[in-house]
């Protein structure tokens, strides 16, 4: 008989020679039924409003609001009023004997349900609660020539207004008018308020006017109050609103300022062209002459009317002082177009470190996501020094006034890549805040990344860099309602990174950067000035991609899965090695491997998610002829594994963090 002799070594590869011989045949015999994990979740099946597809139906529909505005601003009440007169459009299928609408400055009083639901320390969205509105010669018809109703019926930040007349389906009208004013919050939630400058107060408006709510095909009346995380679901419509300020006051708003050559003198007027035209900031109103009205305003008493227009938008907002500096610079659209990058900002928030750039960082930031997603619709943007730390309205950002640097860039960037979400893209925010948050912290690291060739890109956090959030037990998903249910501490993550996160995996691991900048780009076109849910999103995503991804969507954005992919074993085999793979936590995903070869080559192996739908193990044969040195899964580190220890092979080797 031939006697054999094994080395420690020969004996090590011999045993796991057998386990994995064992496991493979197990793995045929043994099973474990994991097709919930990649069963439906939802409902999302289309109907004639809404498309399996994830499109707007053949019946799709949606009502309009369209406002004139009048508003003057007291600066020694500190009070906003105003008259409002608004065409409604009712294209739904049903008739309307009422409407809801919005009266958001009530969140200002100290029985507002907002106020009673903010912690006794308080939070980011606590505020003043000496304000609220006061409503008058409310007047409400139905077509032209229908009978006049004063009903109306206020509860907290909504207001219920009766019409004598129904609102006819399928395109009736009804005209709304009524006046308004309120105290200007000084602390406005972090959205809106009051600055005070070394030359004079910045008010920066928003939430100013009372709005439509929105009537839908998924929930009829979305009369959800406004509370204060939770933000914005609006009607679309057309917008004229002129503001009354002292004469010595600038006033930047959302949309074209109509008037210029009534409000502005004419050497500001001659920078306005020079600035539409250039690529480089351009001063209207300059460091040295602020706060001297003999220099910059037409007029020298009284007070002035600012007149804006705004087409297809969902809101406005605006901001006036006479603090103001005031630069713009011309934005470059991919159709041709240009718009225009405004900046206006205080003496102390001047200089190239900080609000001297601002203009510079509005116009990339812009100019990418046109290039890059859909083209910027409006005609100005405009960022605010302001009280407030970021704060989104179409085509008008407030940022805090003392942001500098890497910080100014980062909040410019993201608050005008809102103009994206939920501005163009109208998802309801009061519900879903991941469909605007998240999707906009997504966009934005590519922006970061875009601009100046990465001037600011090492600030870009790593998608392994917050794995303890999602083995903390008081963490919540992000379908976690965002006011009062969702932790402020949680708020972060779960309607910012982690959804964002969600979607680069998609990009950058799952699906490809085309497949999926295919699918992403097709539902911001698809949905533009529409009102998207989930799962139209979802379907949109899965029919263009070519690709279910229902076991990422419910464990991702609809649980509190996490993602722990394993390397078990490997053992050499006739022609390869036997590779031992483990999905150790409750997310399946496929398998990106790189093999690395004693010979110096290398490979890259792809495994589909399928392997785990017969279990939590799988048998991989990687065929070779070389001597295996080392595996990785996921070497790019993309995915927000919670367990690195057991992404390698040999354990020993030493995996590279971002």
């Amino acid at each position: 008989m031939k006697e054999f002799r094994f080395s420690k070594k020969g004996m090590l590869w011999s045993l796991c020679f057998i386990m994995a011989s064992i496991q493979l045949m197990a793995q045929e015999t043994v099973q474990k039924d994991n097709q919930s994990k990649f069963s439906s979740f939802m409902y999302r099946q289309g109907s004639v409003y809404r498309s399996a597809s994830g499109k707007p139906g053949p019946k799709y529909w949606q009502n309009a609001a369209d406002y004139t505005i009048n508003a003057t601003l007291n600066e020694d009440t500190d009070v906003l009023q105003g008259t409002i007169v608004i065409n409604y459009t009712n294209n739904s299928p049903e008739a309307l004997d009422f409407v809801w609408m919005s009266l958001e400055q009530n969140r200002f009083t100290e029985t507002s349900r907002g106020t009673l639901t903010t912690p006794i320390g308080g939070n980011r969205y606590a505020g003043d609660t000496d304000g609220g509105y006061t409503i008058s010669n409310l007047k409400a018809k139905t077509g032209r020539r229908g009978s006049v109703s004063s009903k109306h019926l206020i509860t907290d930040t909504r207001m219920q207004v009766f019409l004598n007349q129904p609102i006819p389906a399928n395109g009736g009208t009804a005209e709304i008018s009524m006046d308004f004013s309120f105290k200007i919050p000084e602390s406005g939630m972090d959205r809106m308020g009051q600055q005070e400058t070394k030359e004079g107060t910045i008010y920066s408006l928003a939430q100013w006017y009372p709005k439509m709510l929105v009537f839908d095909d998924v929930k009829g009346w979305n009369i959800e109050p406004y509370l204060g995380a939770g933000e914005f679901y609006l009607e679309y419509g057309d917008f004229d609103y002129s503001i009354t300020v002292p004469y010595d006051h600038i006033v930047v708003g959302s949309g074209e300022l109509v008037n210029k050559r009534e409000v502005l003198t004419s050497q500001q007027l001659n920078r306005w062209d020079s600035a539409s035209k250039s690529d480089e900031t351009v001063y209207i109103i300059t460091p040295e002459e602020v706060n001297n009205p003999s220099v910059t305003r037409p007029v020298q008493e009284g007070n002035v009317t600012w007149h804006f227009k705004m087409t297809n938008t969902r809101d406005v907002a605006f901001a006036t002082s006479k603090a103001f500096i005031w630069d713009a610079a011309k934005i470059d659209l991919p159709s041709g177009k240009t718009a225009m990058a405004q900046s206006a900002y205080p003496s102390e928030s001047s200089g190239n470190s900080a609000w001297g750039r601002s203009t510079e960082y509005s116009k990339g930031a812009i100019e990418h996501y046109s290039q890059k997603w859909y083209e910027y619709p409006y005609p100005v943007a405009t960022n605010v020094a302001s009280n407030v730390g970021g704060m989104e309205y179409p085509g008008l950002n407030f940022c805090r006034f003392q942001s500098t640097g890497r910080g100014l860039w980062g909040v410019t960037n993201h608050e005008f890549g809102h103009n994206w979400f939920p501005m163009i893209v109208g998802s309801n925010e009061r519900l879903y805040p991941w469909m605007d948050e998240g999707f906009n912290t997504f966009i934005n690291q590519y922006a970061t990344k875009a601009f100046n060739n990465g001037e600011y890109k090492s600030g870009q956090t790593s998608p392994r860099n917050s794995l303890n959030y999602y083995t903390n037990p008081t963490r919540q998903g992000i379908d976690t309602y965002p006011d009062v249910a969702l932790s402020r501490l949680n708020l972060g993550m779960a309607a910012y990174r982690k959804p964002a996160l969600g979607l680069t995996v998609l990009r950058e691991y799952v699906l490809g950067e085309e497949r999926f900048d295919n699918a992403f780009s097709s539902y911001i076109k698809t949905w533009a000035y529409k009102h998207p849910t989930p799962a139209d999103f979802f379907n949109h995503i899965e029919n263009v991609a070519g690709e279910n991804l229902d076991w990422f969507w419910k464990g991702w954005f609809y649980g509190n899965e996490n993602i722990d992919l394993a390397i078990n074993t490997v053992a050499p085999n006739e022609g390869g090695y036997i590779v031992v793979l483990d999905n150790k936590q409750t997310i399946p995903m496929p398998v990106k491997l790189l093999a690395s070869y004693e010979d110096g080559s290398t490979e890259h192996i792809e495994l589909p998610v399928e392997i785990w739908m017969k279990g939590d193990s799988w048998n991989y044969f990687l065929k070779t002829d070389k001597s295996l040195k080392s595996l990785i899964i996921d070497p790019e580190r993309i995915l927000p594994d919670i367990n690195s220890s057991n992404d390698s092979w040999p354990v020993s080797i030493k995996v590279i963090e971002d």
